[in-house]
């Protein structure tokens, strides 16, 4: 009865006159990123990893065209990125390979992954950057700062406990200076008894802390055999995981602790372009991982002819080692100090030039607190006592108040680097209305990068094992992220500068017009005309 419904029925041809050049639009985005992107260079970079003899490799190119597919589309099994690959006629164009070619072995892409050094990697990044600071991308003034956990491919299940040696130092200084010993990577894996003190005090203080996290409430598990078996708290310094022994246990409030990875990016505030990226291990703090990451981005802005002025960064970058770091590089770093800074001591004085403190309170005795010592804590950090005498500080009224009734002396603790805090803690104080729009800036440049590489550029959880690996898979995913703002970065904001520039110019043109002789008239709009013309071009150029 509907005789003008239209039904499509499959007839297959024996031979087709088509091809994916026809098939695959002009304004596809793998013709574009092929267009952009030339990658030959790789043939010289990669020779080396080759020898004259055997089966023929991969292509380089498809290679590391093959993974930027995988970033690109948040893919992050090598079977499903090759099952992606073949089933799409612009990936199919994008990496050479016609309809009826078959595609690399997933296994393919591990080995090749594993053959090729970091140097590759890093280079492929600097080459996607260079093109954005040619394009007008990058400032390379600022730089915001921030790290973020990336699961690692190891479960806590694996983890081991490390060897506890009972006996002295000196055997463990034997054995560090035994070759072998060193080769098998054993000191990694083992704890000291002079240690084992400070790390039982350690757990202590964490099964306290973290009672209410999950994983360490409590619950009861049972053996084969049918025997509890009551959770562990796992730590670095006395856990490690064979499988992946570069991962380290990290915790974030409110989850559970799991083998991670720290990706740390440095991202420039232009127009969020990562400027620097690299993997570090997550059992450190990031204060401590620091110039990793600034190191990278000085030398990935000085490649392109632009230096690093100033650094934001948040509290979790702070430590003196790290500013005096920042110091000696000259760099403008706006990093608030930890919690547990000082600036004053209630009551006393610091004497730079005689290197103690003075009572000031008053009513007191005036004690004064000379420089006793130096000497490293139970945590590794290493501090200055200062301590009054014991015959000053007895007798006087406000004892109770100041020490307590059962001590007899004022003691003191200041870090080594207290001028450097008090340095930072100085120019954040006079500066306050500036550093809270540096902390706004760096919330809305950093912070955003991150989760967009985490959630959608693959960087939730690495598939490889081993910090080179890990290093490698950050900036893959650093440098698709710059890829894909470079594909789409326009320079609609330098049309919209110059349309600016030419209103002011046009309204002067006419006033100047009509108030002047005909004959003046012509040179007024010839000027006018040229110097239109020429802020044009400085705004286009910068």
């Amino acid at each position: 009865m509907f005789f003008m419904q239209g039904r499509k029925q499959l007839t297959p041809q024996l031979f087709y006159h088509t091809g994916l050049e026809q098939l695959v639009p002009q304004d596809n985005f793998y013709r574009k990123l092929n267009e952009s992107l030339d990658l030959h260079y790789l043939y010289k970079a990669t020779a080396n990893y080759y020898g004259s003899e055997g089966n023929e490799s991969i292509d380089p190119v498809v290679f590391f065209k093959i993974l930027l597919v995988g970033y690109l589309n948040n893919i992050n099994s090598d079977r499903a990125l090759l099952r992606y690959c073949a089933d799409s006629l612009s990936i199919r164009l994008f990496l050479g390979y016609d309809l009826d070619e078959v595609l690399p072995w997933h296994s393919t892409i591990s080995r090749t992954r594993q053959l090729y050094g970091e140097e590759v990697f890093l280079s492929l990044f600097q080459q996607v950057l260079r093109m954005c600071v040619e394009k007008g991308m990058v400032r390379g003034k600022r730089q915001c700062v921030d790290s973020a956990f990336v699961k690692a491919n190891a479960s806590m299940d694996s983890l081991v406990e490390k060897e506890v040696i009972e006996d002295a130092s000196a055997f463990v200084d034997e054995l560090n200076q035994n070759s072998e010993y060193k080769a098998c990577g054993e000191p990694g894996r083992t704890v000291t008894s002079t240690r084992k003190k400070f790390v039982e005090q350690h757990h202590q203080w964490k099964k306290e802390a973290y009672k209410d996290m999950p994983g360490n409430n409590g619950s009861k598990r049972v053996d084969e055999d049918g025997n509890e078996i009551r959770p562990k708290f796992l730590s670095n310094h006395t856990h490690y995981s064979p499988t992946d022994p570069d991962a380290k246990i990290s915790v974030k409030p409110g989850k559970a602790r799991q083998l991670n990875y720290a990706a740390q990016l440095s991202v420039d505030d232009a127009h969020h372009v990562i400027t620097g990226a690299c993997a570090s291990t997550a059992g450190s703090k990031d204060s401590a991982i620091l110039p990793e990451i600034v190191e990278q981005a000085i030398e990935n802005l000085k490649a392109n002819d632009l230096q690093l002025d100033q650094l934001v960064a948040d509290a979790g970058y702070s430590s003196g080692q790290s500013l005096q770091y920042l110091e000696e590089k000259n760099i403008d770093a706006w990093i608030p100090n930890f919690g547990q800074y000082k600036a004053e001591r209630e009551g006393f004085i610091y004497n730079k030039e005689k290197d103690q403190y003075e009572c000031i309170q008053q009513g007191g005795n005036g004690a004064i607190l000379p420089m006793k010592k130096q000497h490293r804590d139970s945590k590794g950090y290493e501090k200055k006592t200062y301590r009054s005498s014991e015959t000053v500080c007895k007798n006087c009224p406000l004892r109770a108040s100041c020490i307590g009734g059962d001590t007899k002396f004022k003691k003191i603790d200041d870090s080594i680097h207290k001028p450097y805090y008090d340095r930072m803690h100085k120019k954040l104080t006079q500066n306050k209305a500036y550093h809270r729009r540096l902390i706004k800036r760096r919330s809305a440049t950093v912070e955003p990068v991150l989760g967009t590489l985490i959630n959608f550029m693959n960087l939730k959880r690495v598939n490889t094992r081993g910090m080179a690996a890990a290093n490698k898979h950050t900036l893959m995913s650093a440098l698709c992220y710059n890829l894909k703002k470079l594909l789409k970065f326009n320079s609609r904001k330098i049309k919209i500068q110059q349309m600016a520039l030419q209103k002011p110019l046009e309204k002067l043109r006419s006033y100047l017009i009509s108030i002047h002789s005909p004959a003046f008239r012509s040179i007024i709009s010839m000027v006018a005309l040229n110097s239109t013309f020429h802020i044009t071009n400085f705004a286009s150029e910068n």
